[in-house]
């Protein structure tokens, strides 16, 4: 990666201008030129296309990368992998559109000479900016709500995930752990400083994928196995933090191709390895929604669990950082110097998270109801809109900073498949998928409850006594005789003090 940064990082840092305004860093470049601050910049202070690049391609997967052969076993297996493609298409164009907006919108601000240097811009800030406050409030309300969650279920993936490899403790309690472990995330200032995080986070996501894929080859199929789909719709590339990763760019124009790039060497990850996980187990994947309970513990998997857990804590940091930057901006602290005053201010936001993914440990269905409720709005429908009625005028079509592509046909091309994507992904993503994946959410907590202790444990079998001698020293002789010694009932979950609920175990 440092090779591959030399020719070009020297280039990306001189401020890039696009019609009129210069781009600015958030961060002061460093103009020492002491090991030091080499070694600084190389682990530390990232902002170039390759680092944006890094960061886009190992967010893209992250939790998706084992849930994905669940989906699978919902949609079957050809409709699995046209809508992987179709959505990641779509993603891409979307991905296109935010670009283009937050251009737009940074170009205007700075030709009216707005400094960004200790400001990072977010998505609900360039709908302010060009659409006005009511637009403003409704992205801020999706993508807020899309944050959250998304850091939720990260946090639910690595007590789901260490539990396969370690069972002594219950997941509730590792989820207690490893809330603990992500707040260590308010020390990560901005995106620029996730340059080695998002690099390493990519080997380990390329480890995991290939990992699913050859152990479930290797596996074969399960004695009469099933392939039964399609019954259900879900396929959302997630994208929690495209503003923000182009705000760190040193020059965030361009960055349309490379969410493009970043999600076909995902496709290379994602496709693979849930065609192959299907493939062996098939629909045993419907009762588990984690492709790792599947496969036999070996040190190839335990290597694959603690390289999952180590990326989930980074993706916990991306998904968790645009809202840190949320509060920083309510309570004033946003320009703040002070690396620990901003740090003790964002604990405040870890702490929800920490409780909700108590609350609703549900792995699969909890990504499945924010892909079809959250994404399709954050991602798809909002961005599509927005772009249609920034540029409905033509006195703003004339002045766009960037018109569209020939390729998509003009002004007109782009208003019709912009057209396509809310109606396709408000009738099938958030109608039909929305549906299911909500009927499917409230099944868990009927069967579960809240608060749920260990969710989809196996049931420990019950330690059988043997039979007492008829002359044995027993009190009572024979009284004894086929007794079962049953495993101690749990304590009590918070949910007992919010209401009664029925709690099954179900295996693995």
């Amino acid at each position: 990666m440092a090779a591959a940064d030399n020719g070009s990082v020297a280039d990306e840092k001189a401020p890039g201008t696009i019609g009129v305004g210069r781009y600015e860093e958030m961060e002061q470049d460093g103009g020492s030129g002491t090991a030091k601050s080499r070694l600084s910049g190389l682990l530390w202070h990232g902002g170039s296309a390759y680092d944006a690049w890094f960061s886009c391609a190992s967010n893209q997967v992250a939790q998706v990368l084992l849930t994905l052969p669940y989906s699978f076993s919902q949609l079957g297996m050809l409709s699995g992998i046209l809508f992987q493609l179709f959505y990641g298409l779509m993603g891409s164009w979307t991905a296109y559109l935010i670009s283009i907006l937050y251009v737009e919108y940074r170009t205007r601000k700075e030709r009216e000479k707005a400094d960004f240097r200790n400001h990072v811009i977010q998505w609900f800030e360039v709908l302010d900016g060009l659409l006005g406050r009511h637009w403003r409030n409704v992205g801020l309300a999706f993508n807020c709500t899309f944050l959250l969650f998304g850091s939720v279920i990260q946090l639910i993936a690595c007590a789901s995930n260490i539990y396969y490899i370690n069972d002594r403790l219950d997941k509730r309690t590792w989820t207690y752990i490893f809330g603990a472990c992500c707040a260590t995330t308010v020390f990560i200032p901005s995106f620029h400083n996730y340059r080695i995080w998002s690099f390493l986070g990519l080997v380990m996501t390329t480890y995991t994928a290939w990992y699913l894929a050859v152990a479930s080859l290797l596996h074969g199929q399960v004695d009469g196995v099933k392939h039964s789909g399609p019954t259900n719709h879900r396929g959302h590339q997630h994208s929690l933090h495209l503003r923000e990763v182009m705000h760190a760019m040193w020059r965030p124009q361009k960055f349309k191709p490379i969410y493009l790039m970043a999600t076909l060497y995902v496709l290379t990850l994602t496709l693979p390895s849930a065609a192959s996980v299907y493939w062996a187990f098939g629909d045993e994947l419907l009762t588990h929604s984690n492709a790792l309970s599947l496969l036999p513990r070996t040190p190839f998997r335990d290597a694959a669990v603690v390289l999952m857990l180590i990326h989930q804590i980074i993706t916990f940091g991306f998904a968790c950082t645009p809202l840190y930057f949320v509060w920083e901006k309510l309570i004033g602290l946003h320009g703040c110097r002070s690396l620990c005053k901003r740090a003790a201010a964002r604990l405040p936001v870890v702490v929800p998270i920490w409780f909700l993914a108590i609350v609703f440990p549900f792995f699969g269905p909890i990504n499945s109801a924010v892909g079809s409720l959250l994404v399709s709005f954050t991602v798809y429908i909002i961005p599509a809109l927005a772009h249609m009625v920034t540029y409905r005028s033509a006195q703003t079509r004339e002045n766009a900073v960037e018109r569209p592509p020939r390729f998509a046909g003009g002004w007109t091309g782009t208003y019709v498949i912009n057209a396509f994507v809310v109606v396709w992904v408000l009738v099938v993503g958030f109608g039909f998928g929305g549906w299911a994946s909500m009927t499917n959410f409230v099944r868990q907590i009927d069967t579960f409850g809240l608060f749920t202790k260990c969710y989809q444990c196996p049931v420990p079998a019950p330690l059988a006594m043997p039979s007492a001698a008829p002359n044995s020293s027993w009190p009572f002789p024979g009284a004894l005789r086929n007794f079962t010694v049953l495993p101690p009932a749990p304590a009590p979950s918070p949910a007992h003090f919010f209401g009664h609920h029925r709690h099954h175990s179900h295996g693995l």
